[in-house]
């Protein structure tokens, strides 16, 4: 390829010369190992690790799972390693027990709970470590991560024992308040105040993640949209809406996004405070799952209900998604 450039010759007339740009090689923009090529590659290699083992950890022990949901596989099964398949017959039966249909209904509600309880609290401590100052802001910090960091397993007991009926902290306090039918409370022997300890653990130990999130957000937001809704007269609540909540709000929803999932798969807690007790009436679906699997050793039932779990799970999240991305669209 050639392009002319205008010079002047000793006549003085304007003169035309030629000079050459020299091409590239032929085939140079079709090599699959120039920079270009490699560059767009770069990103598929960087994530291939990380494909593979989830692949490894999360894909073949869902294969394998739902491989048993069809299977009879009981303790002798087990002892003469036979492999009996029967279809969707272990479906059939969990689909038609009312108490997996209670368990479902139960899980919901508990996860809703816990979420809204979860985000509120969470969203109002994040903003308060927005408007603290620097020492009351890391004193806090250091309290809610020392409460995230804590084990399921430690912090199920240390509640164990504020709970317990004779000699837990919460029974004593509420006696020396005034409260004296509380001295001897079973706080495990009804669903409803089973419930409230579970809760009130998973609350306090999912509000950190939030509350520090979230404050970490609000550091992105400008000041100067602070001082311009000032200026236009707006108060500590028109603020809030106008500006800190639009650049909040899809913090919002990818966080309730992932505490429904933590929520909805609670296992620990539950489990270690009362076994899903009393009379299993206070079991969700991870703990209905263990219980019928391994607890009766019906494992072929249990990986049905495990399977089931995890549609139920993902018709809760595909609902709350389609939901905000409406919200989204509404907005535009």
């Amino acid at each position: 390829m050639s392009v002319q450039t205008q010079g002047t010759d000793t006549a003085g007339e304007p003169a035309v010369r030629k000079a050459r740009i020299p091409r590239p090689p032929r085939g140079a923009d079709r090599d699959s190992g120039t920079p270009s090529r490699r560059g767009a590659a770069a990103p598929y290699l960087l994530l291939l690790p990380a494909l593979l083992a989830t692949l490894v950890l999360l894909g073949w022990p869902l294969v394998k799972n739902g491989m048993l949901s069809f299977q009879n596989l009981n303790p002798r099964q087990l002892i003469q390693h036979l492999t009996e398949w029967n279809g969707i017959e272990n479906y059939r039966q969990v689909l038609s027990e009312s108490e997996f249909w209670h368990v479902v209904e139960r899980t919901v509600f508990f996860t809703a709970a816990n979420v809204v309880l979860i985000m509120v609290l969470g969203t109002l401590i994040g903003l308060l470590l927005a408007r603290l100052g620097k020492r009351m802001r890391l004193l806090l910090m250091v309290g809610l991560v020392l409460a995230w960091a804590m084990p399921y397993v430690a912090a199920t007991t240390v509640y164990q024992w504020l709970f317990a009926q004779r000699f837990g902290v919460v029974n004593w306090v509420l006696d020396k308040l005034g409260w004296h039918s509380m001295a001897d409370y079973n706080w495990l022997g009804s669903q409803f105040s089973t419930f409230s300890v579970v809760i009130l653990l998973i609350v306090w130990q999912s509000i950190p993640f939030v509350a520090i999130n979230l404050y970490a957000a609000t550091t992105t937001i400008p000041r100067e949209l602070y001082e311009a809704a000032s200026l236009d007269g707006a108060g500590t609540w028109q603020s809030f809406t106008s500006v800190t909540l639009p650049f909040l709000r899809p913090f919002l929803y990818a966080t309730t996004f992932l505490e429904v999932i933590w929520v909805f798969k609670a296992f620990t807690q539950i489990f270690a405070i009362n076994q899903g007790g009393p009379d299993r009436l206070t079991e969700t679906l991870p703990i209905y799952a263990y219980v019928e699997g391994v607890g009766n050793q019906h494992f072929g039932v249990g990986a049905a209900i495990s399977f089931l779990t995890i549609l139920v799970l993902l018709a809760i999240t595909s609902y709350y998604l389609r939901m905000v991305l409406k919200q989204e669209e509404d907005e535009l």
